[in-house]
């Protein structure tokens, strides 16, 4: 059972891990490798954008299976 507040603090933290934590995992894996990139590509820069990205996509996708298994949406 995914929980979105949980998987977007994982992701938060380390991002991938809340998409791994919902059943995502290649998404987790974009994430996981993306992000690093970012970070150092950048300069840091944009590596807050991709911590922040994941963190919303990982939420929302937890959402969204939860809808789905609760037959609300």
């Amino acid at each position: 059972m995914s929980r979105p507040g949980l998987a977007a603090l994982l992701s938060f933290f380390i991002p991938g891990v809340g998409q791994i934590y919902n059943g995502d995992i290649l998404r987790g894996v974009f994430w996981l490798i993306v992000t690093p990139g970012f970070w150092l590509g950048t300069g840091g820069i944009l590596g807050w954008v991709c911590h922040v990205i994941a963190a919303a996509t990982a939420y929302n996708r937890a959402e969204d299976k939860e809808r789905l298994r609760y037959g609300l949406g």
